[in-house]
């Protein structure tokens, strides 16, 4: 499942992302790695951006690399 399919306060298992280096590196930067913890925090209205807790951070992530991050539901 994709990371749009989680209602919030959900948390999940991130698995890998479908995309290329480019996301894959931006991802890994705020610290968004295979294995990690994830919570979805809020979904804002008309597909704008996702608040994610990974750890202690908070994300805010647009909706279309949400759509490319691949989860499981914990």
């Amino acid at each position: 499942m994709d990371l749009t399919q989680l209602r919030a306060g959900e948390k999940a298992r991130f698995i890998g992302v479908r995309g290329g280096w480019g996301i894959r590196s931006k991802l890994e930067a705020m610290g968004i790695r295979p294995g990690k913890i994830i919570t979805k925090i809020s979904t804002q209205i008309m597909r704008g951006p996702i608040i994610i807790q990974v750890g202690n951070t908070q994300l805010a992530i647009s909706y279309g690399i949400s759509k490319r991050i691949i989860v499981e539901k914990i």
